[in-house]
C-alpha cells in the first residue's frame, strides 16, 4: 500500500455566493485523494482554535487521514473566499490566519519520513525544511501552482523529486521550454497541468503528453490536486509515465464531477 505524507497549508474554501464551505488546501486535498485511491496518508499542518479548525481536523479524520500531528494554535484557521462561475472556481481574498506561523519540528519531520513520499506546495511554508526530508532518503513532491519560479519554489525545487505546476496559456513548444527550465533546478520529473488541455510531463529524457478524461463538470475545485494524487500513487508503483498521467486524469475527472474539493 502506498503511504504518502502531506504537509503545509490548509484552508476553508468559503463560497461567497452560495454560503457553502469545504475543507481544502493543496496538501490537505492530496491526502484525502490518496485515501480515496486506497493508500494511507497523513496531513501535517496548523489550524486555529475556531470552529473552522475543528471542521478541518474532523473532516480529515473522517476520511481516514492521520491527523495526529496537526498543530492547533490560538487564532483563526486559514480561509479562502471562492465563487463558482460556469463550473470554474474563482478565488477571491485569502486570510492566512495561523498558517502564517507554521513551522516544523524535528519530531514532525521524523514522522513525515516514516512515509514513502512527502508532498507539499507553494503556500505550505515548508520550503526550508525539505532538505531534511531528503537527508532521510525520502522523496519529495512539490506543487508550484502557477508560479514555478517564485522564490519559494526556487528554494524547494532543488530538494524535489517530482515537481508540478499549472499553465494553460502556453502552446506546446513554449511550455516544454518552461518545463526544461524547471527541470534544471533539480527535479527528476516535472509535470505541467493544463486544465482542459491535459498535461505534459518530462522525466529527464523525453516528454509525454496526455489529455483529459471526459466528464460532466460541476466544479473544478481540487482538479489539480486530484491529478497530483493519482500521478504520485502511480509513480510510487513505478508505473510508466503515460500510466501515471492517465491515473492523474482519471482521478481529476472524479473530483470535478461534484461540488467542492471533497
Amino acid at each position: 500500500m502506498m503511504r504518502i505524507a502531506c504537509v503545509g497549508d490548509n484552508c476553508i474554501d468559503y463560497y461567497d455566493d452560495t454560503k457553502e464551505m469545504f475543507p481544502g488546501g493543496n496538501p490537505v486535498n492530496v491526502a484525502v485523494y490518496v485515501r480515496r485511491l486506497g493508500g494511507e496518508s497523513a496531513y501535517v499542518g496548523v489550524v486555529g482554535t475556531d470552529e473552522y479548525g475543528r471542521v478541518m481536523v474532523n473532516a480529515l479524520a473522517g476520511k481516514g487521514v492521520d491527523v495526529s500531528h496537526v498543530q492547533i494554535r490560538s487564532g483563526a484557521t486559514a480561509l479562502s473566499h471562492v465563487r463558482r462561475m460556469d463550473g470554474e472556481r474563482v478565488f477571491g481574498d485569502y486570510e492566512e490566519g495561523v498558517m502564517e506561523y507554521f513551522t516544523l519540528s524535528d519530531e514532525e519531520i521524523d514522522f513525515l519520513c516514516t512515509y514513502d513520499l512527502v508532498v507539499s506546495g507553494l503556500w505550505g511554508r515548508t520550503e526550508n525544511h525539505l532538505h531534511k526530508v531528503r537527508e532521510h532518503g525520502v522523496p519529495v513532491a512539490f506543487d508550484c501552482a502557477e508560479r514555478p519560479f517564485d522564490p519559494v519554489a526556487l528554494t524547494a525545487l532543488p530538494q524535489t523529486n517530482v515537481a508540478f505546476f499549472a499553465d494553460d496559456t502556453l502552446e506546446d513548444g513554449e511550455l516544454k521550454e518552461k518545463i526544461l527550465k524547471v527541470a534544471e533546478l533539480g527535479p527528476q520529473v516535472v509535470v505541467a497541468t493544463r486544465g482542459s488541455r491535459g498535461s505534459i510531463a518530462y522525466d529527464g529524457e523525453k516528454f509525454y503528453t496526455h489529455g483529459i478524461t471526459p466528464c460532466e463538470v460541476a466544479d473544478t475545485m481540487g482538479a489539480g490536486d486530484s491529478f497530483i494524487a493519482g500521478f504520485l500513487t502511480g509513480w510510487l508503483q513505478h508505473k510508466p509515465m503515460e500510466e501515471c498521467m492517465e491515473d492523474g486524469a482519471k482521478n481529476a475527472a472524479v473530483t470535478i464531477a461534484y461540488c467542492g474539493a471533497w
